[in-house]
């Protein structure tokens, strides 16, 4: 297959290393935008910024400039962008006939100047900018790291379109890479997007020291969240007991190389939010995205009392002691609501 992967960040290099080490011997170029960056990772043969120490494979080609010369008779685009930047690529991407997929977890932030008062989901905003296109998300519990280093992981295809689930799993179902096909995407969107949030409240959490009980039902009551916003949203709910939903977030919650739950025990620490953010070197969706997936279900009646107090603590209207409270201080009410 030839592979085309546009974004040279963490992600977007450890998924390219992963298709280019796959036995079918796939043909995989990386694009990245920073030309300088382009240059260093051919000289020096990994991507020293993101992902240091770890080689690029012989095979992996990387380049710069004008990318649409690369998707002509691609088999298959893999979009490795922030959130932010995929409207951007999406609509660059017109007129591409090759599956499409996105990397991207999250809502896209509310537009000033847009009638809605919450952001999209991914496959939202490519039905509005470029409903042309075969497209599909790629996701699951993953750390790039991980990944790049050949460790074993399990990823879920989600597309309502066969192509698009077919040609990911033939570029990455592997010996290390378990591909699972699911005609979900909203499910498999909302908990990428989600569980990021999340992760921010269970790494406040383990910063305060609160205990394994206090994690235990973070992630429980979060995972609650995640499914009502899904089902309202038209997701399937056993969607949510899979790898996109409950495997992604155990992953980013628990995990000592989340990024998000690593700005939760920031705050934790009394850092504050842009001493948090600075320190990590990446980006954590979760701190962009909150808000959006707040908006989004205040939009659609939908009780997210977890979501709530965490962009009230990145927005420093809660200290972290407050935020615990003010989730503990809620009235009882059924578990199953």
């Amino acid at each position: 297959m030839k592979i085309i992967v546009l974004g040279a960040g963490a992600w977007g290099t450890a998924v390219a290393m992963s298709a280019a080490q796959h036995p079918a011997g796939h043909a995989v170029t990386l694009w990245a935008r920073d030309a300088a960056q382009a240059a260093r990772m051919r000289d020096e043969r990994q991507n020293t910024r993101y992902l240091p120490g770890i080689t690029l494979p012989p095979s992996l080609t990387v380049v710069d400039g004008d990318f649409a010369a690369l998707w002509p008779g691609a088999d298959l685009v893999i979009v490795a962008t922030p959130m932010a930047a995929l409207r951007g690529m999406l609509q660059a991407l017109h007129g591409c006939a090759a599956p499409v997929a996105w990397l991207c977890k999250g809502f896209e932030a509310a537009a000033s100047d847009s009638s809605l008062s919450f952001g999209l989901l991914a496959h939202e905003v490519q039905a509005l900018v470029a409903p042309e296109l075969i497209a599909g998300v790629f996701s699951g519990p993953s750390f790039a790291q991980e990944v790049a280093q050949g460790q074993p992981t399990a990823l879920v295809a989600a597309s309502t379109h066969a192509l698009v689930r077919d040609a990911l799993v033939s570029a990455f179902h592997s010996p290390s890479v378990r591909v699972y096909a699911n005609e979900d995407i909203v499910g498999v969107e909302v908990g990428g997007a989600v569980k990021n949030v999340l992760a921010i409240a269970t790494g406040l959490c383990d910063g305060l020291a609160l205990g394994l009980n206090a994690r235990a039902a973070l992630i429980t009551r979060g995972l609650a969240e995640m499914t009502r916003l899904g089902l309202a949203l038209g997701a399937r709910p056993d969607t949510f007991m899979g790898l996109s939903g409950l495997g992604d977030l155990v992953l980013t919650a628990t995990g000592d190389l989340s990024r998000n739950r690593r700005v939760g025990m920031l705050l934790a620490e009394g850092k504050t939010l842009p001493q948090a953010v600075e320190s990590l070197g990446h980006v954590a969706e979760g701190v962009y995205s909150a808000r959006t997936v707040a908006q989004r279900a205040a939009a659609l009646g939908v009780d997210m009392p977890i979501t709530r107090a965490v962009v009230a603590l990145l927005d420093g209207q809660l200290t972290p002691a407050d935020a615990v409270v003010t989730l503990m201080g809620r009235g009882p009410a059924s578990e199953l609501m």
